[in-house]
């Protein structure tokens, strides 16, 4: 070990950083870029909006499901050829999904392509883990987090503004310089360190139970949350299958896990309590992020009338707010204690939830993106210490293993945000329907003097045909079913804000270091 020790890239280091980021960036880039342009697909293959919502759909579960078991085939095939196999197949897939004629082709494709991306997140993320030395990994993740945190973000509204220019076909077209370009930069750059290379196939044990289980769990888990609104939940018998099917999966991949000889996952990572409570730290920020990142253009489009692209100009300020915080964590990580920095993160992202539960009908533009900013400015806080701390302790063996995992905990959670965020909207609209309902009763004081003023101005007033008391009582209508959706964003934010409150004590089980690794004051 004492010649792996010192052994030093070839390349520059951060020119390797940028290259495996910018295919990361590609590939996170397209579990939302497709999201605006399903209607346009539908049309084109002359299927149903509820059936191609199958294109995002399938790309979530192989994504899901190859995640975990990344490190297993960095092992297979030597973690460089691997990459390089992932960007190609990627890009591949890309130009097929492009050119798809029928919808059977294109969800076909984007499985392949979720597969392959799936790879990128974790080999990226063990790259930098192993190129930089632990003082500097804070800056290289503050790279990665650009991938990660913006890449949701612009997104849907790239999607938007190719789609309503150009063609839906370019959403997936894009890819492909960029794929070309990335494989040529990687093949130069990227080389494998001794303990990365690799195993030879007499040596390699396949753990079939462990994939078949891992499969189950984690695709069954991705179709439930992805399906679930558009199936009603367990009202559904489809969703409660792959619900029970998700259990069984995920409790036997456990079991199997901890007590095979030779697993697909080492989860002995696991018992390092830094890299545990980060994870679950990592986790309820995304289920933050995701969430929220889908809330805002949802209430901005649907029930505020704005087009795709102005929907996506809410989160533009605030993904550029991340990216300028990031230096600054950085100057503080080696002078505070990185706990006291992800507690802090988690404190604004709390009050920022809470301080963007003050939605109203009338919020304007200006409002909704003082929102977002304000959701921003936790979220740098975050990223870069929750990583950083994860992995500083861990021994370096276990970071392709580490790595798989602390993606699959930020991916899996981020699904969950977004199912259960756009759930709750629907089923608190309806609960707040019904409670306000209660009060549109003729035995209402006040509502029969509101009706009457109505119905007193529409005589005064407008050149409405019909009789004035009966279109107020439809304009009263309307009225009560916008109040009611935007009560249940309300609802939304509050509980985001609480998620995020009761991450907070949690930051306290993490041992007090700074970003070098060195004690920090007791």
């Amino acid at each position: 070990m004492s010649h792996d020790s010192h052994w030093r890239p070839a390349s520059n280091p951060w020119l390797v950083a940028v290259t495996v980021t910018l295919a990361v960036f590609m590939e996170i880039l397209d579990t939302t870029i497709v999201n605006v342009a399903l209607p346009h697909i539908a049309g084109t293959l002359s299927s149903s909006y509820s059936e191609s919502t199958w294109v995002l759909t399938s790309y979530l579960v192989a994504n899901g499901i190859v995640l975990p078991i990344s490190a297993f085939f960095s092992r297979v095939f030597g973690r460089k050829q691997y990459f390089l196999i992932c960007i190609v197949m990627f890009t591949v897939c890309s130009f097929l999904c492009g050119i798809a004629t029928e919808l059977w082709q294109i969800i076909l494709f984007r499985i392949m392509q979720g597969f392959f991306g799936g790879g990128l997140q974790p080999v990226q993320h063990s790259v930098l883990l192993d190129y930089f030395k632990s003082e500097d990994r804070g800056k290289a993740f503050g790279l990665a987090s650009i991938a990660i945190i913006v890449a949701p973000v612009i997104g849907p509204t790239l999607g938007g503004w190719i789609t309503d220019n150009y063609s839906w076909r370019w959403v997936f077209f894009i890819n492909v310089p960029v794929g070309i370009l990335t494989v040529l930069a990687i093949y130069q750059l990227l080389e494998d360190p001794p303990w990365e290379k690799k195993v030879p196939r007499d040596k390699l044990s396949i753990d079939y139970i462990g994939i078949s289980l891992i499969t189950l769990g984690l695709g069954c888990l991705q179709v439930m949350l992805d399906r679930g609104e558009d199936e009603d939940w367990f009202d559904s018998h489809f969703i409660i299958l792959f619900a029970v099917l998700t259990i069984i999966g995920l409790v036997g991949a456990i079991y199997w896990l901890l007590y095979a000889r030779k697993p697909v996952v080492d989860l002995s990572c696991l018992k390092d309590r830094n890299f545990t409570v980060a994870g679950i730290l990592m986790a309820g920020m995304a289920a933050i992020l995701y969430g929220s990142s889908v809330v805002l253009p949802q209430l901005a489009q649907q029930d505020l009338g704005y087009t795709a692209t102005w929907s996506g100009l809410v989160l533009s300020p605030g993904a550029v707010l991340i990216v300028l915080s990031i230096p600054l964590v950085l100057k503080l990580m080696p002078i505070v204690q990185t706990r006291w920095l992800i507690a802090f993160g988690f404190t604004l992202l709390m009050l920022s939830m809470f301080y963007s539960a003050g939605l109203n009908p009338q919020v304007d533009f200006t409002t909704l993106v003082m929102m977002r900013s304000a959701q921003s400015i936790g979220l740098g806080f975050l990223f870069v210490p929750l990583t950083t701390i994860a992995f500083a302790s861990l021994p370096r063996r276990l970071n392709g293993d580490a790595s798989a995992l602390f993606t699959m905990f930020r991916n899996v959670a981020g699904s969950i945000g977004i199912s259960l965020s756009t759930a709750a909207i629907t089923n608190h609209s309806q609960i707040n329907s019904a409670h306000l309902a209660g009060h549109m009763s003729p035995l209402n004081e006040q509502f029969n003097l509101t009706i009457a003023k109505m119905a007193q101005s529409i005589r005064d007033f407008t050149s409405m045909v019909g009789d004035p008391v009966t279109l107020a009582t439809g304009q009263m209508y309307k009225e009560m079913v916008a109040q009611s959706r935007i009560l249940a964003y309300v609802d939304v934010f509050m509980l985001l804000g609480v998620v995020a409150m009761l991450m907070i004590p949690l930051c306290l089980l993490l041992s007090p270091i700074k970003s070098e690794g060195s004690p920090g004051a007791h």
